[in-house]
């Protein structure tokens, strides 16, 4: 090829170039931006738990409230946001259960381009100090649990001893104290039995169905694109 056929494709090369970059470049766009702490309710599209999850596997969930500025819809309801699962703590024996931790990635925008996002869980069941989701964190609070449980079966068997006197007149006076010491047993044994079983027994897991609506906080601003 000869030098005026070298510059002939370099022209053409550079126009090919301009053309494509004209094409994903608008020089009109702006951006607004989405400040931090704004929360947003998010919809799993599948399931997340620690009893099926490890370290890495990717979920993707919607936006179910749109945010807007002004007449601009900034993020559409429906707006797809991708995470991972960035830790798993497995279930133990002694009730001490699993904590899941969540990392959100980026959002994609109506124009398709991903903005990086750092958010965290505002709304569970319960969260952990460092932002780890779970459902118990081990024996003390089984065995608080089960106090409760006992204490319960207690009142519920008082109560029935009282309600079954009101058919006959004085009777209550028998079958009360009847119904609250067995109750009372009954509770006692409760309390006994599961605290025992607890010390063996795994912690709860952590599951996160499809469909499930959780809230999230933005903890740093992003900016997206408006055209």
């Amino acid at each position: 090829m000869n030098i005026k056929g070298i510059l002939i494709t370099l022209c053409a090369i550079c126009l090919c170039a301009n053309t494509v970059y004209a094409g994903t470049f608008n020089a009109n766009a702006k951006t607004k931006r989405v400040p931090a702490g704004t929360l947003f309710q998010i919809e799993f599209l599948q399931p997340v738990s620690t009893y099926s999850g490890m370290q890495g596997d990717s979920f993707v969930a919607t936006l179910k409230n749109e945010q807007s500025s002004g007449t601009n819809i900034i993020l559409p309801m429906g707006t797809v946001v991708r995470g991972s699962i960035q830790d798993v703590k497995t279930a133990k024996r002694f009730s001490r259960g699993a904590k899941l931790y969540l990392d959100f990635d980026h959002v994609v925008t109506p124009t398709g381009r991903q903005i990086p996002l750092d958010m965290s869980v505002v709304s569970y069941e319960n969260i952990y100090y460092d932002g780890g989701l779970y459902k118990n964190l081990g024996y003390k609070e089984a065995v608080q649990e089960n106090y409760e449980k006992g204490v319960q079966i207690t009142k519920n068997a008082t109560n029935y001893g009282l309600k079954a006197g009101e058919s006959a007149p004085g009777i209550q006076y028998l079958t009360t104290p009847f119904c609250a010491v067995g109750g009372f047993i009954g509770g006692v044994g409760y309390f006994v039995g599961d605290t025992v079983a607890d010390m063996f027994r795994k912690g709860k897991e952590v599951y996160i169905n499809q469909g499930d609506v959780l809230t999230v906080k933005l903890l740093n601003p992003i900016d997206i694109p408006v055209y």
